[in-house]
């Protein structure tokens, strides 16, 4: 799956964040909100995309908890773009 992940907004620290961006899959851009938690446990993100974002995926055949879980995915592994405003260091660990 050729999934992008584009942030447009960090409003948070690295104790919890909340994500806000689009991201690309082949020739479709789709937008979506995230929280961030780290710390305990671990650096966790709980992705969410509109009802009207499912139910196109599901009209172009994707399924829609496996583009939810590559998602999430890239989130947690720092696979993203973000602005040249924002420092990673202000809601991610390195």
């Amino acid at each position: 799956m050729n999934l992008k992940v584009h942030i447009n907004d960090i409003d948070g620290t690295q104790m919890a964040a909340k994500i806000n961006g689009v991201f690309e899959l082949d020739d479709h851009s789709f937008d979506f909100t995230a929280i961030a938690f780290g710390r305990i446990g671990g650096q966790n993100i709980g992705a969410k995309l509109s009802d009207d974002t499912k139910k196109t995926l599901s009209d172009l055949d994707y399924n829609v908890d496996e583009v939810i879980d590559e998602l999430q995915r890239n989130l947690v592994k720092g696979n993203i773009s973000i602005p040249d405003d924002v420092k990673r260091e202000s809601f991610a660990d390195d």
